[in-house]
């Protein structure tokens, strides 16, 4: 028994060695980052498209678990992720192509698309500051929800412009867009939306990028009008929040 435990002992420190090791190349989370993610786009196919099966959803939930486990702080896993971080900019370019292909779609709707960008962005806005402080939210806190239907490099920016805190709105945009790309698709099914490029700009306005990549999912032509609602509605954002804090007479 003695002989067993010893050689347990060694296989342990020779585990802990080679996870030390990996743990300092930082090419080990980019490959688990892309790793979780096409397990959630298996599960996610497996589960026949179920919207509680969304890939990004399950990806943050496998890593987050992870990072726990392995006790990585979040600078030595971003080490390795910016990699991905670094492509986000060329991706978010890239969603001019479907749109550029759908052009003629999008001069036809013009005014639709402004009276649900308005709509949608003030609905945001307002729904987000109203329940925060319906739940007893410090003023801080109301002012780090309202704009957490925009892309995050965007709501941060505007949240530290208004006084709130940067951090807390990263959170609430991921959830957001979390959600919103879990319940949209169903919401917009049961309120008999049919048109893909009106269900994929009302999934852009509410839930930005995470929402998007759902809309993709949909068609290309919801992931191009969803693309078109994420920069429109970060630009009226950073112009309606501000406005909207003055008005409430907010200060953190």
């Amino acid at each position: 028994s003695s002989a067993i435990a010893t050689s347990a002992g060694g296989m342990d420190r020779i585990l802990g060695g080679i996870w030390v090791y990996l743990a300092g190349s930082p090419l080990l989370w980019l490959t688990v980052t892309l790793a979780v993610y096409l397990a959630g786009q298996w599960l996610f196919r497996r589960s026949g498209g179920r919207a509680l099966f969304n890939p990004v959803a399950l990806a943050i939930t496998l890593l987050v678990l992870l990072l726990l486990l392995t006790g990585t702080p979040y600078a030595s896993y971003f080490s390795g992720a910016q990699f991905i971080h670094f492509l986000l900019g060329p991706a978010t370019v890239a969603l001019a192509i479907p749109l550029y292909l759908h052009w003629e779609r999008v001069r036809r709707l013009f005014l639709p698309i402004v009276v649900g960008l308005v709509s949608g962005s003030l609905t945001a806005i307002l729904s987000a500051i109203g329940i925060a402080w319906l739940l007893g939210g410090s003023p801080q806190t109301l002012l780090s929800m309202a704009p957490k239907s925009v892309t995050t490099p965007v709501a941060m920016g505007i949240t530290e412009k208004i006084g709130g805190l940067p951090s807390l709105t990263a959170v609430m945009v991921i959830l957001t867009g979390v959600v919103g790309a879990i319940a949209a698709p169903a919401l917009l099914e049961w309120l008999r939306v049919r048109d893909d490029a009106v269900k994929g700009f009302a999934i852009g306005v509410a839930a930005h990028g995470i929402g998007t990549a759902r809309a993709f999912q949909i068609s290309t032509l919801a992931g191009a009008f969803s693309g078109l609602a994420i920069g429109l509605n970060a630009l009226l954002t950073t112009l309606l929040a501000p406005l909207i804090v003055r008005l409430l007479h907010l200060s953190p």
